[in-house]
């Protein structure tokens, strides 16, 4: 992805499905280990997805697919 604020983005994409599926955390994984910092603005970002997902309104999920 490697663009700014990458992480932000993801997380705003999970917010907008209300799931987090691998597919989005291995993403935001990987930004993590490739950068090897974290700015303020997703270090907010993933804050803020960890309160939405403890307050049970964002779900982890195995995946996105369709059944």
């Amino acid at each position: 992805m490697r663009t700014k604020y990458a992480i932000r983005k993801l997380v705003e994409k999970a917010l907008d499905i209300k799931k987090l599926t691998p597919e989005i955390e291995n993403e935001i994984n990987s930004e993590l280990t490739q950068l090897g910092y974290i700015s303020d603005v997703d270090y907010e970002a993933l804050e803020l997805l960890m309160s939405e997902m403890d307050a049970g309104r964002i779900k982890l999920v195995p995946s996105l697919g369709y059944s």
